[in-house]
């Protein structure tokens, strides 16, 4: 029976702006009542465009910004406020991977003083023993000792990433939120960071939130997928159905997008125009401005998240007929 180590139950986040020194306050909502589940052992993939509220989701799940409204559930038990005693214990067993290898680590100190550094923080072991824990930790990642004496800029990109994963895994996390951890590597480097990412998941049981825009990583990566759209889910199920089949039309057009080896079979869905403003959400579906199959209703009323046949969450109006006829094809 498995059991959820995370869990984001009507989680809301929103930003205070002001358009020049006198203008009217606004709020802009990054995340808007947003409900999500991560099984102990599982990859749970986080997707959508630039702006669309992932990393502010995974930056709640690991309590570095509070919820508006809504709670964070860390194996059961709520997440505890933040820069508090609790919280920086429960923070030891949670660990995030940033996108920017070189912007996470600090270009004054060695990797494996780097490395070190979160057991010194979280007092982990005796302190004669956490330089050879460190060793230990670069030598799984694929880093020797002669490569942690360096300092990041003597170092590839790849080898920086592999340094930045040994800090998250060196406090032995239960789960790690991944914000976008290969965007900025070369396709070579990125098929051995995930290769790594995801041989220590099997080694050591870890569960990983992974947030990326990269469909094909994804694919290879998570159990099961959420798709987000301003703020919202809009489609969530297990990877290979929601990419095989998807619903809501978001999803079908970030899908028809990736590359097919050999020529495209399907022909692009092109979306018209941009994102909205999040300070100007529009009105009902959030989506229909630029949805191929809008419908009157779309513009009138916000489609809740709810089970296809198939027991796919999506929020769309259409979604039953698009499921059905998935089942027509087949």
């Amino acid at each position: 029976m498995t059991t959820n180590i995370l869990e984001l139950q009507s989680v809301s986040r929103s930003y205070p702006i002001r358009r020049g020194i006198l203008g009217r306050k606004s709020m802009v909502h990054a995340v808007d009542t947003v409900s999500l589940c991560l099984e102990e052992g599982h990859t749970l993939a986080l997707v959508g465009e630039s702006g669309s509220g992932k990393s502010t989701t995974g930056k709640m799940a690991l309590g570095l910004e509070r919820p508006d409204q809504g709670e964070v559930l860390f194996r059961g038990v709520k997440l505890p406020a933040p820069d508090t005693a609790d919280w920086r214990r429960a923070r030891a067993s949670m660990q995030m991977i940033y996108q920017d290898p070189v912007a996470a680590l600090d270009r004054r100190l060695t990797i494996v003083e780097q490395v070190r550094e979160p057991l010194d923080i979280h007092a982990i072991g005796l302190a004669s023993e956490r330089t050879q824990k460190t060793l230990t930790m670069l030598d799984a990642v694929g880093l020797n000792e002669r490569l942690g004496a360096r300092y990041p800029h003597e170092l590839s990109g790849g080898q920086r990433q592999r340094a930045v994963i040994a800090r998250a895994l060196v406090t032995q996390p239960a789960l790690l939120v991944c914000d976008e951890p290969v965007s900025a590597l070369d396709v070579s480097i990125q098929a051995q960071v995930v290769n790594l990412l995801l041989e220590l998941q099997r080694d050591l049981g870890l569960s990983l939130l992974f947030i990326s825009h990269d469909l094909k990583v994804v694919r290879q990566v998570s159990h099961q997928i959420a798709v987000m759209y301003l703020g919202r889910i809009v489609e969530r199920g297990e990877t290979i159905g929601v990419l095989s089949q998807p619903v809501h039309p978001y999803t079908r057009a970030l899908v028809s997008a990736v590359p097919v080896a050999g020529g495209r079979s399907k022909p692009r869905i092109i979306l018209s125009g941009e994102a909205p403003n999040p300070r100007a959400r529009p009105k009902g579906c959030a989506f229909h401005p630029r949805c191929p199959i809008v419908r009157r209703i779309c513009s009138q009323s916000s489609p809740v998240l709810s089970p296809t046949a198939s027991g796919r969450m999506v929020a769309c109006h259409a979604a039953d007929e698009i499921a059905l006829a998935y089942e027509v094809r087949c």
